[in-house]
């Protein structure tokens, strides 16, 4: 069963932000790249023919994918990534920590200013020059093992007070899912109600993913800046995860499809790649919402 993979979609400067985080991340690297064919392209994406269209890259053991596609979907806090630095396995895990928040602070800005909190010695949340949202976190050494990135939902406005049902609810769609850490409001905290979840973390395939209620008010919600890409063995797995994820039918396009909690998901075929190299297969996608493998 292959991974989920986070897509980050970019505004024609995907090559230029993988190269950016692979350059300044450990253990990461470009994987390849994939151009818009040059035919068979909607009438808004003809300018695009022959450029890059999705870039494959790793960062900290991690894989992501980025794409070109258009101005429509900034990044904002919903989702972000939390970079995990743990003092048992890495001994100058502080000093990481730091050097990597200065690297992605370069031309970005401070959402929650690098210190310590109570729930961390030392902790940061920023937006980088892209408009990407992380946070940096000093571990504790002694909680359960974790890997280093991990995409994380942030449940405000729309979906307020909804982290748990949020991580029942993948865990009952995705086979093999670990429900992990559950730590709760215990009094109230701005818009958080007691009983809320303050951090929460749910294993799907072999991606962790972190979810909290917000504890401030907030002005944005989940959007297709960032979306999960799950490969599939065949039509019906897309079918049933499809039927299970899709909750918006006006979202639905070329595979992508958005949740009820305005989560985007991208439900593929695993041989996606070979599908595509067939003559027409770009123009055949468009046409679609959820994949047919057959209509390729």
């Amino acid at each position: 069963m292959k991974t989920i993979t986070p897509c980050l979609w970019f505004n024609g400067d995907a090559e230029e932000a993988a190269t950016f985080y692979t350059s300044i991340f450990r253990n990461s690297s470009i994987l390849g790249t994939t151009p818009y064919p040059t035919e068979g392209l909607a009438d808004f994406q003809r300018d695009l023919a022959g450029s890059v269209l999705t870039i494959d890259f790793r960062l900290a053991d991690q894989e992501f994918l980025a794409i070109n596609a258009g101005e429509r979907f900034p990044f904002n806090e919903a989702l972000s990534f939390m970079v995990s630095f743990d003092p048992s396995r890495d001994a100058d895990a502080r000093s990481n920590l730091d050097a990597l928040w200065n690297a992605l602070i370069d031309g970005g800005s401070a959402l929650m200013p690098i210190d310590a909190y109570d729930f961390s010695p030392r902790y940061g949340w920023l937006r980088d020059r892209f408009g990407v949202n992380w946070q940096l976190i000093l571990s504790n050494p002694d909680g359960e093992p974790r890997p280093t990135i991990m995409p994380a939902l942030l449940f405000g406005k729309g979906v307020q007070n909804r982290a748990r049902e949020a991580m029942d609810f993948y865990a009952s769609v995705f086979d093999g899912s670990q429900l992990g850490a559950d730590v709760r409001y215990t009094e109230r905290t701005g818009p958080a109600h007691p009983g809320s979840v303050m951090f929460g973390d749910v294993k799907l395939r072999d991606l962790w993913f972190v979810a909290m209620d917000a504890a401030t008010r907030q002005h944005v919600t989940f959007t297709e800046a960032v979306s999960f890409s799950v490969p599939c063995a065949d039509q019906d797995e897309i079918d049933r995860l499809w039927a299970a994820l899709s909750a918006v039918p006006e979202a639905e396009a070329c595979g992508w499809c958005k949740d009820k909690f305005g989560v985007s998901w991208q439900i593929i075929p695993d041989r996606m790649a070979e599908l595509m190299a067939r003559p027409g297969a770009f123009a055949a996608l468009l046409e679609m919402k959820k994949i047919v493998i057959a209509d390729f």
